[in-house]
């Protein structure tokens, strides 16, 4: 192709000349936290907005991709407008069947009109004022008669390390959200407290292709690479991977890998302390069953948060990332899968999570952390731990949580994951009406009702206990 079309050479390489100048010259420019992620070009225009309207008073009204009041790159923007804007208005669209942006798909992130009004005015309180999501143009016309939901900008710096808005599902979700947010961050480091840290996966796919065989079929001694859909929630191995890899090959350069990383300060290893441990490439994570996660997800499939218990001698992807514990033992980490894979966590990360769970987006979902003598928590250990241990694999881990390990019929683990949902549901301290809006506003078109039955049977029960 090169040596026939010379033209489509000098064009293809003078766009990637053009479109590395405007990466560079947004990264170099008076754009705070553009080097964070992508340079996405929005992330400029919000701040040249920003510097060119008058600093008393100055409006701006504009039309954003939601990412703007999401994504990690934008989270100095945001900052500003929290601490230096006396308004900050968004209408959130959903493009379903292109009522808002006929040629665009309705998978693309949601739209935000916003109205910024920047500095203070007389000593006012600022408010930050959340519409939608709205599907239609019918529903637009009747939301925006309503009032807003409204909160102070201290709330939202409080919610993520990111300053990132929710996008609510209704506009009486307000509430539920806000009582589920009393919980802590996952990422809380409290000394008498389990720690969870979550990390890239094993190996990189790009960068570490050299380290897996694309054509073995499992003939030889070679450990699977899990990618993200290898697994789903209570389904560790759904058989379908991303690559081979030899252990030999791969323990040692992870091994290499984990050293180099305990000198990190930013690494989730830096926080481990036995040399011992570290010495032993006996101890890495791949040896053992853990906790991963999707990190490529939706907040309009059917599930987000989608983690499981995965069985040990695998690999892992960087876009099946998992969690290190710095404090903690198998049975916290069954309740923090617990957690995890139920409906009321999911529905707030759904808030928050646009097409990646990030670790900005992962790292503060609110977890309860009741006594290890509530008994809240040890049913939660006791239905996760049973849940993600269906097959042999998992007998160590699952001796440890003190639970069985085998496969489980299809009417008793149902039943399990619902009373699942129920005592997650306690644990968050929610009402009855508050799971039914849950659910009613989880997913967009499906059948919620057999399950919030069977949900709020145990529910009641739970109630009756305490």
């Amino acid at each position: 192709m090169r040596r026939r079309r010379p033209d489509l050479v000098e064009q293809f390489e003078r766009e990637v000349n053009e479109a590395e100048a405007l990466r560079s010259f947004l990264i170099h420019g008076p754009y705070p936290g553009m080097g964070a992620s992508h340079p996405d070009l929005y992330k400029g225009f919000c701040w040249r907005f920003w510097n060119l309207v008058c600093h008393d008073g100055g409006h701006i009204g504009v039309v954003l991709p939601r990412p703007a009041w999401s994504a990690k790159g934008s989270t100095e923007f945001r900052k500003s407008i929290l601490h230096r804007s006396s308004i900050l208005d968004t209408a959130i669209l959903i493009n379903k069947r292109g009522w808002v942006f006929p040629g665009i798909h309705e998978q693309n992130p949601a739209i935000a009109l916003t109205i910024i009004r920047r500095g203070q005015k007389d000593g006012a309180a600022m408010t930050v004022s959340l519409r939608g999501p709205f599907t239609s143009l019918e529903r637009f016309n009747e939301g925006i008669k309503r009032p807003p939901v409204s909160f102070a900008p201290a709330d939202v710096l409080g919610w993520t390390e990111t300053a990132a808005l929710p996008l609510l599902p209704a506009e009486d979700s307000a509430e539920v959200f806000a009582q589920i947010r009393r919980s802590p961050c996952l990422n809380l480091d409290d000394r008498d407290s389990w720690r969870a840290r979550p990390i890239q996966g094993d190996l990189n796919s790009t960068t570490a292709k050299p380290l897996m065989d694309f054509t073995d079929t499992g003939g030889r001694d070679f450990w699977p690479v899990f990618k993200g859909k290898s697994f789903d929630i209570w389904e560790p191995d759904r058989g379908v991977y991303y690559a081979w890899a030899n252990p030999e090959t791969v323990l040692e350069h992870l091994h290499k890998k984990r050293l180099s990383a305990h000198k990190n300060s930013k690494s989730p290893f830096f926080e481990f302390s036995n040399s011992n441990w570290f010495a032993n490439p006996d101890t890495l994570p791949c040896h053992f069953a853990r906790v991963a996660f999707r990190r490529i997800t939706n907040r309009t499939n059917r599930r987000t948060v989608v983690a499981a218990l995965l069985p040990p001698r695998c690999f892992l992807t960087d876009v099946a990332p998992y969690l290190l514990w710095p404090r903690g033992d198998e049975q916290d980490q069954a309740y923090v899968l617990g957690v995890l894979s139920s409906i009321p966590l999911d529905w707030y990360a759904r808030r928050f999570a646009e097409t990646h769970l990030d670790f900005h987006v992962f790292n503060p979902l609110p977890v309860p952390r009741p006594e290890r003598g509530n008994p809240l928590w040890q049913r939660t250990v006791a239905l996760a731990g049973r849940l993600a241990c269906p097959d042999k694999r998992f007998a160590r881990w699952a001796k440890a949580v003190g639970v069985e390990c085998g496969p489980l019929e299809a009417a008793e683990k149902d039943g399990m994951i619902h009373e699942l949902d129920a005592v997650v549901a306690h644990l968050y301290g929610l009402s009855e009406a508050q799971l039914r809006h849950i659910f009613e506003t989880f997913h967009e078109g499906w059948d919620y009702r057999p399950r919030l039955k069977a949900v709020q049977e145990h529910y009641k029960a739970w109630k009756v206990k305490q």
